[in-house]
């Protein structure tokens, strides 16, 4: 006899794909395929900024990886939630183009724990896989001068990551009021439980020793950082969370 299948939750993500990405004279997307990215916010980002001394943003086409870059921090996907909490409901995302965090201290000295990744762009990051962009993606570089020593301090990264999602709010909010019919690629995931089937757990490990080698989670928007509790402040305790979470970007890494 067939088990009936029992939908717990269901999380809807409809993406946009963005054709075109380039500087302009303000941040902007449409849901005809268009970004322009526009380093005006940068004196706003900076006037409270504690840690972070500078910002630098700029676009990266395909193919174009033939360059400098400080260590980085993170790769960030830009997302939103339209309806619902994260896990389920309805999330916009733009696909196309990812966001890189990097950093470096005003004195030269990476920002890093363990080892650092700086260097030729190309040769520091792997493509197409989980989590990083295609060969056809476009990268906009959003790379912070930190205080001095301020690399290897909670606080420093911490920030950092705050001011890139200042920056990448611009756009949630924007993509938050695109019109649903217009996506280019809808898919629906369900949490699922099978009565009496075999029950699974996926264990992930992930970093909380300290410094910039942290784990934030709970964020209030996909991927993001803001709102988000360090593992580490959780004293590194197993956390349960649903497979739909985990794909609605509820784990942020720091590293």
């Amino acid at each position: 006899m067939a088990v009936e299948e029992k939908k717990l939750r269901r999380l809807t993500i409809k993406a946009y794909h963005m054709d075109t990405v380039v500087m302009g004279d303000r941040n902007d997307i449409t849901t005809g395929g268009k970004m322009t990215v526009c380093k005006d916010i940068i004196p706003d980002l900076l006037k409270d900024a504690k840690y972070i001394k500078d910002i630098d943003i700029q676009v990266i086409q395909p193919g174009e990886h033939d360059r400098w870059t400080n260590t980085i921090m993170d790769i960030i996907p830009i997302s939103t939630k339209v309806l619902g909490v994260l896990g389920e409901g309805i999330t916009h995302t733009i696909t196309g183009v990812y966001v890189m965090l990097t950093g470096v201290d005003v004195n030269g000295k990476q920002c890093h724990e363990f080892g650092s990744s700086e260097g030729n762009l190309k040769d520091q990051l792997v493509l197409n896989r989980a989590g990083t962009p295609g060969d056809n993606d476009v990268i906009i570089s959003f790379d912070v001068t930190l205080a001095a020593g301020m690399g290897q301090e909670r606080p420093g990264p911490t920030e950092a990551h705050l001011l890139c999602d200042k920056f990448i709010d611009i756009f949630r909010a924007k993509l938050k009021n695109f019109n649903g019919n217009q996506c280019t690629e809808k898919h629906v995931y369900n949490d699922v439980v099978r009565p009496g089937g075999k029950r699974v757990l996926i264990i992930k490990q992930v970093a909380g020793q300290g410094a910039m080698y942290d784990t934030h989670m709970f964020p209030k928007e996909p991927s993001s950082s803001e709102g988000t509790k360090s593992i580490i402040d959780m004293e590194n305790m197993p956390v349960m969370i649903t497979p739909n979470e985990y794909r609605d970007g509820i784990i942020r890494s720091m590293q």
